[in-house]
């Protein structure tokens, strides 16, 4: 009789974690004949993160010498790459694995590398070296709102631009010389960070813009570089990338929020001096809040290199909550704190945030604190289904990297900060680009919020 495989879920007080469990002698014997192996890989009950992990498992199985066992309750298992082993370990109740994966989910999530020993312990290796299906994931894009949306970006960047640089207030003149509006200064410096131009080489950028009659005045190069190097503008930069995202406040309530380094041109001389080692570059930690959707993002802050991710929550979920609706919050577990559960709560939202391993459901002064934690444990499947949205705030910052650059070029700090803003005010346009071809939005821009 094969050894039949079940899962456990043991949630009782504190943390305990899931057990994997051998079970020699099957309870139900119909349970046996009903088995009909891989036939219900691709049912839709199945969650498509266990339908994956058992695709990849079967790879490792379909592989010659895939599984070998190093002595009595431990076994090598290949990566799925095919460089490198992990020990998986059954000696006791609760299997364990060397692979990173295991790790990063605290031990209780079953990683395919113990997916694949008991698949090869129930079934043997034949059943999966010659054949096994293919998981495809399809995402809908709609290319052509796509191409229609690329191929006229640039002409509606600038018109977009003008438009939102138009709801900054110019201060009165009443003595000295007139001053360029400060309107067109801020146009000039995004106009530059899209087009990832050095100042210089930028000129002829507003010239153009003078021509097309989006500025009064054609500033000289330096007088961008110094517009950055002033710290009063940063609040209102800060203000238009949250009249930036107000056009979609009606498709969006559901947010992630998670924060990424941006590399500096200038260079720490610490560790050379003191280590002898290479000199490393300076970095920003921006923390940003994206909506799910659309991937907008809704606030920022901007942080160094040592910013804490936790005490950032705060601000972003109540500035993002002036303009929309919020309904869930995702964040990973270094967001897991009662004070941000309470935050979310008391907006209306729901935290799905994964809980720390030490972490308890008793706390006697957070009752959304307990609930979401008992919610955590006792229904994991529909929790991973909302968390794994979290997914969009990486995809939202690859798209900033990828296309208006991970490194920032001014040298100070205020600057530096400037350029960053500019940056996500820059994306922010084009996902409102995007979202007018696929969504059918026409984005306007408003005085105040």
């Amino acid at each position: 009789m094969p050894i039949k495989q079940s899962k456990i879920d043991q949630w009782g007080a504190g943390n305990t974690p899931m057990v994997w469990r051998n079970d020699n002698v099957v309870s139900n014997p119909q349970e046996e004949n009903n088995d009909k192996g891989n036939k219900n890989f691709d049912a839709d009950k199945t969650p498509f993160s266990e339908r994956l992990r058992e695709y990849n498992a079967k790879i490792i199985l379909s592989r010659e010498n895939a599984i070998k066992q190093l002595k009595m309750g431990v076994y090598s298992v290949q990566s799925q790459s095919g460089v490198g082993l992990y020990k998986v370990d059954i000696r006791t109740n609760n299997w364990t694995c060397t692979c990173p994966d295991f790790k990063k989910n605290n031990h209780l999530r079953q990683c395919k590398h113990i997916l694949a020993l008991e698949l090869y312990m129930q079934y043997g290796k034949d059943k999966f070296t010659k054949e096994h299906k293919k998981i495809k994931v399809n995402y809908n894009q709609s290319w052509a709102s796509y191409n229609l949306a690329q191929s006229q970006e640039l002409e509606l960047f600038y018109r977009f631009l003008y438009q939102l640089v138009s709801t900054i207030e110019e201060q009165e003149q009443h003595m000295g010389r007139p001053r360029l509006k400060l309107s067109d200064q801020i146009f000039c410096c995004i106009m530059k960070i899209y087009s990832q131009l050095s100042s210089r080489r930028a000129q002829c950028l507003y010239e153009q813009a003078l021509e097309q009659n989006q500025i009064t005045h054609a500033p000289h190069f330096n007088v961008v570089s110094k517009t950055l190097n002033k710290n009063e503008i940063q609040p209102l930069l800060l203000n238009l990338v949250h009249i930036s995202a107000k056009p979609l406040a009606d498709i969006e309530t559901k947010f992630a929020i998670d924060s990424s380094g941006f590399r500096c041109s200038s260079f720490g001389d610490y560790c050379e001096y003191f280590h002898g080692t290479k000199r490393m570059h300076n970095w920003l930690k921006v923390h940003i809040c994206t909506g799910i959707t659309t991937n907008i993002i809704s606030d920022v802050i901007i942080t160094d290199e040592h910013g804490g991710d936790s005490p950032q929550l705060k601000k972003l979920i109540q500035r993002t909550s002036r303009c929309f609706n919020i309904d869930e919050v995702m964040a990973d577990a270094a967001y897991s704190s009662r004070k941000n559960h309470k935050i979310i709560g008391a907006l209306g939202g729901t935290a799905y945030i994964p809980f720390k391993k030490y972490s308890k459901g008793t706390s006697k002064g957070s009752a959304i604190w307990n609930k979401a934690y008992h919610y955590f444990q006792l229904n994991r499947e529909e929790f991973l289904e909302h968390y794994h949205k979290r997914a969009n705030v990486e995809s939202t910052f690859a798209a900033i990297k990828k296309k208006f650059g991970e490194n920032i070029k001014s040298r100070n700090r205020i600057a530096q900060e400037n350029e960053m803003l500019c940056k996500i005010i820059s994306y922010n346009i084009t996902v409102l680009i995007h979202a007018m071809f696929e969504l059918g939005i026409t984005p306007q821009f408003f005085k105040s919020l």
